[in-house]
């Protein structure tokens, strides 16, 4: 094997962008909802977004699409539930817990809406696709 750069397959250059997106919008999505000034910023949801689209694309195989369409549904669901947490925030000891867990949630959920709506079009494309005959 090469040890030219050029030579290197160009999808190993995508896998690794893929992962680095997929790790930097789950350390956005932890580090911004746990911090209160950041948790509706506009700015933060844009760049979770545009991580996600890139995550969809980049990140999922053939075989890996029908988990990561359920995992994601249900980071969605609990995200888009909200207040799932904020009976923690009533123990004095732990106050403001409930709150910040929920924004990082919210926030996950955010950032894999767009990777779940690419991968759900690609299912429903290959589904509608001719095929042989029962």
């Amino acid at each position: 094997m090469s040890t030219d750069p050029e030579a290197r397959p160009k999808w190993r250059m995508t896998a690794v962008l893929g992962a680095v997106a997929f790790f930097a919008g789950m350390a956005i999505a932890i580090i911004c909802g746990a911090v209160p000034d950041w948790r509706d910023s506009g700015a933060v949801v844009l760049i979770l977004v545009i991580l996600g689209v890139v995550v969809g694309v980049l990140n999922i195989t053939g075989k890996e699409v029908i988990p990561f369409l359920i995992a994601a549904t249900a980071l969605v669901v609990v995200g888009i539930a909200g207040g799932s947490f904020t009976a923690l925030d009533h123990i004095k000891a732990i106050d403001g817990l409930g709150r910040a867990l929920d924004a990082i949630v919210n926030l996950i959920a955010v950032f894999m809406v767009p990777a779940a709506v690419i991968n759900a079009v690609r299912v429903v494309v290959e589904l509608a696709r001719p095929g042989e005959a029962g």
